[in-house]
C-alpha cells in the first residue's frame, strides 16, 4: 500500500489517510479482502499519532470502505456500489427532512447543488496561481 501524509497540507492527516485508502480501493489497487496494517502500525510507518490513523479507519469504515473484524482485523470491503448506496440513503434522508422542515423542492434543490459544487469544488486539482 502506497500512503504517505503531507504536513504541509491544509488537508488534515487523518483525511489525507483516508482518501487514499479509499481512492487506491475504489481503483482495486488495494483488493477486496486485503488487510490493512493496524492502527499501530501505520501510524508508525507515517509518523502519526496512532488517533490519526484510527479516525482514517473509523470514517473508511463508516463510508463502507473497508470492514474491521475483530482479531482478523481491518480489510478492504467489497465495493461493488457501496459509494453509490451510501450517497442514495443519504439524499432520501436529506430529502425527507427538507420536507418535514416544508422547505420547497426548488430550495432543497439548491442547496443540494450549492453544497455538491463547493465539496466537488474543494477535490479540484489547482493550478499554478498567477
Amino acid at each position: 500500500m502506497e500512503l504517505s501524509v503531507d504536513p504541509a497540507s491544509a488537508t488534515p492527516p487523518y483525511e489525507q489517510i483516508r482518501a487514499g485508502i479509499a481512492e487506491q480501493a475504489r481503483t482495486g489497487e488495494l483488493p477486496t479482502g486485503l488487510r490493512l496494517p493496524t492502527v499501530r502500525a501505520l501510524a508508525e510507518q507515517l509518523g502519526l499519532a496512532a488517533g490519526t490513523v484510527a479516525r482514517a479507519y473509523r470514517e473508511l469504515e463508516a463510508d463502507g470502505v473497508v470492514e474491521t473484524h475483530g482479531r482478523r482485523g481491518t480489510l478492504i470491503a467489497a465495493t461493488g456500489d457501496t459509494g453509490h448506496r451510501l450517497a442514495a440513503a443519504a439524499a432520501a434522508e436529506y430529502a425527507e427532512r427538507a420536507r418535514r422542515l416544508g422547505v420547497p423542492l426548488a430550495d432543497a434543490l439548491a442547496a443540494v447543488r450549492t453544497a455538491l459544487e463547493l465539496a466537488y469544488q474543494e477535490e479540484a486539482p489547482r493550478g499554478p496561481q498567477a
